[in-house]
């Protein structure tokens, strides 16, 4: 069966917006945004999304649907990517997805249950991190209850061990049986995006000084004054908490570049490992002169997987 649904998946900076606009352009298609923080009005330049004059005419859906001072949660995503797929598909039309964001591409594609959340328990956990080993106390404590977890979840991402703590507080149930299942939704092709690391490094420094070549301090100061500082997801963004920084005189600018690069990085070593698995995606070149083709010709055939890993 040919794929309705189409994403372009892969590390950050190896040309994903671009792949999403030649597919929508040649499918008949609007692009569906897949980067949480794309989801905020006002984060342009940091987080590399594309001008309006830019999109060619293309539609593109869930962008600039948050304030700065909001919490981009996965459920609210999930809630919005459906409601703009089915839109999309009920107008005849391709939804491609495009972002850097493997859980919520998951969240749009896959049968997922997303866990309640309890504000109290949520507070009380993160009252909990602020003390004095309060950190590794929660570490330690979600190795005991849900080890599966405890290795998926980075040691240094403290919003997520929290958030598997409070799932397995409110629901009885271990977080990690609460990851996406790889069934479809829809009929659906995945295309990640590979790219040499050096020369994919290289770009990434490049984007890092480019973003302050082209307003990211001055884009930042606004979003300080909208209360950039209250918002929980938006705050701590590649860039954007780099730039702050660098506000208050904490760092120099070389300093907040070279540390937006190095986390840049980081985050694309995470998304390359977070797809690695998923024997669905079907990788491309990203260097490819023929790219476009390739994908184009990979969206007009049959999907190779069997009707058991989709339910219509």
């Amino acid at each position: 069966m040919i794929p309705q649904v189409i994403a372009v998946v892969g590390a950050t900076a190896t040309g994903k917006s671009d792949l999403a606009l030649d597919l929508a352009e040649s499918l008949g298609g609007e692009v569906v945004n897949a980067d949480a923080m794309q989801l905020y009005r006002g984060m342009d330049i940091g987080t590399n999304k594309l001008p309006v004059d830019e999109r060619r005419g293309i539609a593109h859906h869930v962008l600039d649907v948050l304030e700065v001072t909001d919490e981009a949660t996965l459920a609210d995503y999930q809630e919005r990517a459906e409601a703009a797929i089915a839109d999309v598909l009920a107008r005849g039309r391709v939804p491609v997805l495009a972002g850097g964001s493997g859980l919520y591409v998951r969240a749009a594609l896959d049968h997922l249950q997303i866990p309640p959340t309890d504000p109290a328990v949520r507070a009380r956990l993160e009252a909990e991190a602020q003390d004095e080993g309060g950190v590794a106390a929660l570490r330690a404590r979600l190795r005991s209850v849900d080890p599966a977890a405890a290795e998926a979840i980075q040691a240094n991402n403290i919003r997520r061990i929290i958030r598997a703590l409070e799932v397995v507080e409110i629901t009885g149930r271990p977080f990690s049986a609460t990851a996406p299942t790889k069934r479809y939704r829809r009929p659906s092709l995945v295309i990640g995006l590979r790219d040499d690391w050096e020369a994919l490094t290289t770009r990434i420094e490049r984007r890092a000084a480019r973003m302050w070549a082209d307003g990211l301090l001055e884009e930042v100061s606004a979003l300080d004054a909208a209360g950039l500082r209250r918002g929980r997801t938006a705050s701590r963004a590649i860039g954007y908490s780099q730039a702050l920084a660098e506000l208050d005189g904490r760092i120099t600018r070389e300093e907040a570049i070279a540390q937006t690069a190095q986390a840049t990085r980081r985050y694309a070593r995470r998304q390359e490992s977070w797809w690695r698995p998923d024997h669905r995606v079907e990788w491309l070149d990203a260097a490819d002169p023929g790219l476009a083709n390739a994908a184009i010709a990979l969206a007009g055939r049959p999907t190779r997987h069997p009707p058991a890993e989709w339910t219509p």
